[in-house]
């Protein structure tokens, strides 16, 4: 629908014939131009308030019926207040229009419409469809006007105003030329609304209680009470003159004309016209009558006056001295704010300048409690934030399923347009063949036949103003579905840009956390045990930051992202380490691990979300290859996971293969079911779903260990298979499943023998890494090398498990990701990838036992898995495979000699004990002559 949005009046000189009610205007000095006639007419003639009298359906009982109401627009809350008539003081009730819609139907009676709000609907009547179809059209402009228009801020300066007002007016001509496709604008429409719809006397009722609301009849008395009292005022201070009241009416053409003369006494000359009241006295009577209007509703701050005189101007113009007065003073509020962060941004560079100078622990200290202070509001200001959120997401769902319901609504009346249209083409079709081709019968009367043409030519005309209706309506309703989507839409932006900031903030929250924390520990090295009354305020400091309230933190609607105690696969977020200084990092890393998701959220997770959603029927591609690289997302990796196996076992399952292995293993019990039934305690003792009696992951792990030990008699079980499978079953929840994911990891993705009872290829594959290391990190490996440091201690467990004990699980199976569809080459990148991640630490180490204590939980230290991921695909780049193969066989050759030679040497052993006999020691007795003695 057009929008009527008014521009200011170039000239400061009033238009005649524009006046609103002074109560119903907030720049009262600012006129509206002229309304030019026509439905053309520029859009900046529109009144810029909206004020009048409808009917109101409403009531119960007797008195159920249509109640005339004065109806007002208020710009600040986008309510429309309505009241008995024009000069009660308090509205009796109002309509929320930001989350309304507008309705009109065609077959309803004319000038009806409807405003549904969530909450209720609303039946009003207009007079004429033209006030319809006016006040339709002024109420879309005015809610998309405040749904448009940014929030303001305290006080703005003018220079910010006069900068944006041109991109706002671009912004708003724009919005009206789409919507002068669906609908022209509507001409006022003269005496219904406005200045001149306030003076007309009160529409009739039929009868008087009918027009009174019962339901509001409290306020009912307050403005009747309110009136009789203003009267009595009004008549104590004094009359006018006997010409003010005739020459009221009389105003407009003596603003056109400069000196007309006095209507209200014919016969006299201008000169002869009463003269006006003192200047003092008209003053005060004026300040009168705006204190008494300034006690009623706030809309009427000025009351229902008529046209004004010379002094009411000067009176308006006051008024908007104060206005700019108290502007002024909001102005000089924000200066005063602005000097308190001044001061408050002064005040933490001072602070932090006394933490670098503080000489002793109790100022850092107290320091430190500042930050604290500082971390509790970020928290607050995140719940606000969320629950502005949650607001916005309510009004969200409410906006899509009006529009939902429009939607329907429009379908249904397209189609009854299109039946009435074939009815109408179809009647005209008779009606044109009838007269072309009459049909022969005997010569009707010819008044008979006159009267039959002219039913058929009102059939045609009332048939005809229904197709007007509907067209107008049809437009109406594509205006209001046009507007509502721009509204929703606009409402999804902001919901989305509050999620980013809350994201952001709460990402900061974590990092001001963790530098707490991390600021703690240095307190704690650097006081150590002597300090005394220090040392026992830091331990308690700490064991206060490490207990978890990871009950409060679920239940808590308010926190976006909560950290909890387990993550989403059961992994306990930081290990109950024995030692405190463990526990303390392991928090901290979790801190940062949350905020680099939480950054990394919008800009990386959610187009990567997006391009998995998009995605059809899984193929090898490079696009995949680049896809699993960057991880997948938990909600896809089940599917994931199953075509990869799928693509390496295709050759070996069977149908009911599974089952029929589970039959075997009831039936018979392997030799490996003992080492299988002790391992399975020891399985992830971390995570919650293996440590809980009552969970079923246990029994499930049991029986695909035990498939597997039959599927594959030459391994049987080897130590490290059951974190293998307990992996695959926590991710695809499934035994069959997980079954096939470890028998596509033994026998097609490792080589043969890496779980033989030898590990031969194990072995191998360690020397490999050796070399790589070597070859890629060549400064790392002269500092091990010089403090005599073997690495295999460490990365044996790595390419056995796959990192299933070393890493956190998002990044853990980020890397599996990446290891089901390219094989051991994956395992090999990130190997060298986590040494080149922590490089730098690695080197610091000065000592040997150091080395290996850091070498014990440094995998848990990394939190940034777009980091390790760059390095390992594109720092240790070039990485042929041809390479690897090489490698793996050189270092193969030489070990099966050096166990060749093992055996030889153990056998001629052997061979030269047994030649010996057991030879027993001079003055020594052997075993048999002891036992012959008694």
């Amino acid at each position: 629908m057009e929008s009527t949005q008014e521009k200011p009046a170039e000239s400061s000189s009033p238009v005649p014939g524009s006046e609103e009610p002074a109560g119903l205007a907030r720049d009262p000095e600012v006129l509206p131009p002229k309304e030019s006639e026509g439905c053309a007419r520029p859009l900046e003639t529109a009144p810029k308030k909206i004020c009048g009298y409808l009917s109101k359906f409403g009531g119960k009982g007797p008195i159920r019926g249509w109640k005339s109401r004065w109806f007002f627009y208020d710009e600040r809350k986008c309510h429309l207040y309505y009241s008995r008539t024009a000069q009660d003081a308090n509205p009796l009730d109002s309509i929320d229009l930001s989350s309304a819609v507008f309705d009109c139907k065609a077959d309803a009676e004319e000038g009806t419409f409807e405003i549904k709000t969530p909450s209720r609907i609303i039946t009003l009547k207009a007079a004429t469809k033209q006030a319809m179809l006016y006040w339709l059209q002024q109420l879309q402009m005015k809610r998309w006007e405040f749904h448009n228009s940014p929030p303001a801020p305290p006080v703005v300066p003018d220079a910010a105003l006069a900068g944006n007002g041109p991109a706002l007016r671009l912004e708003l001509e724009q919005e009206e030329a789409e919507l002068e496709e669906f609908l022209c604008p509507v001409k006022t429409p003269t005496g219904l609304v406005g200045m001149a719809a306030a003076l007309q006397p009160v529409p009739a009722m039929p009868l008087a209680l009918q027009n009174i609301s019962l339901k509001h009849l409290g306020t009912e008395i307050q403005n009747t009470m309110y009136n009789i009292r203003g009267n009595k005022q009004t008549q104590g201070t004094g009359h006018r003159p006997s010409g003010e009241d005739s020459s009221l009416s009389e105003e407009p053409q003596r603003e056109e004309q400069p000196s007309p003369p006095d209507l209200s006494a014919p016969g006299k000359d201008p000169a002869d016209s009463p003269k006006p009241t003192p200047k003092s006295s008209l003053t005060a009577n004026l300040i009168q009558k705006a204190k008494r209007q300034s006690n009623t509703f706030p809309l009427f701050t000025e009351g229902l006056t008529r046209n004004r005189t010379a002094q009411e101007k000067v009176l308006a113009l006051e008024q908007q001295v104060l206005m700019l007065t108290k502007e002024l003073k909001a102005q000089k509020e924000l200066v005063k704010i602005l000097h308190k962060a001044l001061e408050a941004a002064q005040q933490e560079k001072r602070v932090s300048s006394a933490y670098l100078a503080a000489a002793e622990d109790k100022d850092r200290l107290e320091l430190v409690r500042h930050k604290v202070r500082q971390i509790a509001e970020l928290g607050r200001r995140v719940e606000a934030l969320e629950q502005e959120r949650e607001s916005l997401v309510q009004t969200a769902s409410l906006r899509e399923q009006e529009v939902q319901e429009l939607r329907q609504h429009v379908q249904l009346l397209l189609d009854k347009n299109q039946a009435k249209q074939e009815v109408i083409q179809k009647l005209s079709e008779k009606v044109t063949q009838d007269f072309m081709h009459p049909p022969n019968q005997p010569p009707a009367p010819p008044d008979a036949a006159d009267r039959d043409l002219l039913s058929q030519q009102e059939k045609m005309e009332h048939l005809k103003d229904d197709m007007e209706a509907y067209r107008t309506q049809n437009r109406f309703l594509n205006s209001e579905i046009h507007q509502v989507t721009r509204i929703w839409r606009k409402v999804a932006e902001k919901e989305k840009a509050l999620l980013m900031k809350c994201a952001y903030l709460q990402a900061k929250n974590c990092q001001v956390e963790s530098k707490y924390l991390a600021g703690l520990r240095r307190l704690q090295e650097a006081v150590g045990v002597e300090a005394g009354e220090c040392s026992e305020l830091l331990r308690q400091l700490i064991q206060e930051a490490l207990q978890w309230e990871a009950s409060e933190a679920s239940a808590d609607s308010v926190v976006l992202s909560p950290i909890s105690e387990y993550d989403e696969y059961g992994f306990l977020t930081v290990p109950n380490y024995e030692v405190e200084d463990l526990r303390l990092l392991a928090k901290i890393q979790v801190l940062e691990v949350h905020s680099h998701h939480l950054l990394a959220h919008e800009a990386v997770e959610q187009p990567l979300r997006e391009r998995w959603a998009a995605l059809g029927e899984l193929a090898p591609s490079a696009e995949i290859k680049q896809l699993l690289r960057a991880g997948v997302p938990r909600e896809h990796r089940p599917r994931v996971w199953k075509w990869l196996v799928r693509l390496r076992v295709q050759h070996l399952q069977g149908p009911g293969r599974y089952q029929e292995l589970l039959s075997r293993s009831q039936a018979c019990k392997h030799p490996a079911a003992r080492q299988i039934e002790l391992d399975l305690n020891r399985t992830f003792p971390s995570n919650k779903h293996f440590t809980c009696p009552a969970s079923s992951f246990p029994d499930r792990l049991r029986r695909v260990l035990l498939a597997f030990s039959w599927q594959n008699p030459a391994i049987g079980y080897c130590q490290g298979l059951n974190r293998l499978a307990a992996i695959a079953l926590l991710v695809l929840d499934e035994e069959e499943s997980a079954f096939w994911c470890l028998v596509a990891i033994v026998e097609t993705i490792m080589p043969a023998d890496y779980y033989s009872k030898t590990l031969l290829a194990s072995q191998v594959d360690q020397r490999v890494l050796q070399d790589l290391l070597l070859e890629k990190l060549p400064k790392l490996m002269a500092h091990l090398g010089q403090h005599r440091v073997d690495l295999s201690f460490v990365t044996f467990n790595w390419l056995l498990v796959v990192f299933a004990d070393s890493l956190i699980s998002n990044i853990l199976l980020q890397v599996w990701d990446a290891f089901l569809y390219e094989g051991t080459k994956v395992v090999f990148r990130y190997a060298l990838a986590i040494f080149k991640y922590n490089e730098e630490e690695i080197l610091r180490l000065q000592d040997g036992l150091e080395i290996y204590q850091y070498l014990r939980f440094f995998t848990k230290t990394i939190c940034n898995s777009r980091k390790l991921m760059n390095i390992a695909f594109n720092d240790m780049n070039p990485f042929p495979m041809k390479q690897l193969h090489q490698l793996r066989m050189a270092h193969r050759e030489r070990l099966e000699a050096e166990l060749h030679e093992l055996e030889q040497l153990k056998a001629k052993y052997l061979e030269t004990r047994a030649a010996q006999g057991p030879a027993v020691p001079e003055g020594c007795t052997s075993e048999d002559e002891g036992e012959a003695e008694p």
